[in-house]
């Protein structure tokens, strides 16, 4: 797969991420959504945060909240920064198809949340109580580095009770997915999963 193959892939899940975060930013309030079906919801949250809002500050008292947002910021330019550089490499070299693929997917879903925590800080107004607007008077929310990531994505596909039988965990309650996540998300997600699943494939040399 040639570069520019790769980067159009890039530029449409870009695009897809983007549309759908700015369209939720604008037209949710924070806490808000709609029910699509049973098992899928639109529920507008923000994280300022890694992976179900993880914080550096919170595993130390020694980094402020706003100190470990930057920190984070910063190692997510740097790690897509390299997986940049790994794509290039790949497709100059002529790798298989479904590795190019892969670093393509994963490129774009952390470039996509890179852009959220870059710059929806200052674009956007605070969307707690109210709708955000695009390039508020005042100002936006935060400062730049130090945007939230906007999430939305949200399937309660499953919740009960388990099974009294199970060890453990049995008869306690469960839900099934509850995580709510983005299109970048999606994307990351299913290039590292390509990677393990067709591993053989991918890694062909």
């Amino acid at each position: 797969m040639s570069l520019k193959k790769a980067l159009l892939i890039i530029f449409v899940i870009l695009l897809i991420d983007q549309i759908s975060k700015i369209y939720i930013k604008t037209h949710f309030q924070l806490g808000e959504g709609v029910n699509v079906f049973s098992w899928f919801h639109i529920a507008f949250i923000e994280n300022d945060g890694m992976a179900w809002g993880t914080k550096l500050s919170d595993f130390t008292t020694l980094i402020s909240d706003r100190s470990a947002k930057l920190i984070l910021t910063l190692f997510r330019i740097v790690a897509v920064t390299g997986i940049a550089f790994w794509l290039v490499d790949v497709t100059k070299k002529q790798k298989s198809k479904t590795l190019v693929f892969a670093i393509s997917i994963i490129f774009a879903g952390a470039l996509g949340n890179i852009i959220d925590s870059v710059f929806y800080g200052f674009l956007f107004s605070d969307s707690v109580m109210q709708v955000a607007t695009f390039l508020p008077e005042n100002g936006g929310y935060e400062s730049v580095f130090h945007g939230n990531v906007v999430d939305m994505l949200y399937f309660p596909i499953w919740n009960g009770a388990l099974p009294e039988w199970l060890p453990l965990f049995g008869g306690k309650q469960f839900s099934f997915f509850d995580p709510v996540f983005n299109v970048a998300d999606v994307a990351i997600s299913t290039g590292i999963g390509i990677l393990i699943v067709f591993n053989k494939k991918a890694f062909n040399d």
